[in-house]
């Protein structure tokens, strides 16, 4: 997809809309868009070292599987 093609494509459609509730909505769209956060930015410092902590684990290859934890706990998997 040529993403410079299609802006262009939204622009056309967006001059020819001439439906108020369209535009109001498109509005409202964009001011949430434009203030929403990444979801890494809404979680705390630890939350945050705890996911690197995660991370770190998997490249080392130090993790167990679903089944094992399962069975350590006498639960079925």
């Amino acid at each position: 997809m040529d993403l410079q093609a299609e802006k262009l494509k939204l622009i056309e459609w967006l001059k020819s809309l001439t439906d108020q509730t369209v535009i109001e909505n498109l509005k409202l769209f964009k001011e949430n868009f434009s203030t929403s956060k990444d979801w890494w930015e809404t979680i705390s410092d630890s939350e945050k070292q705890s996911i690197d902590r995660g991370l770190t684990d998997i490249k080392n290859n130090q993790t167990q599987s679903h089944s094992d934890v399962m069975k350590k706990y006498g639960r079925p998997s």
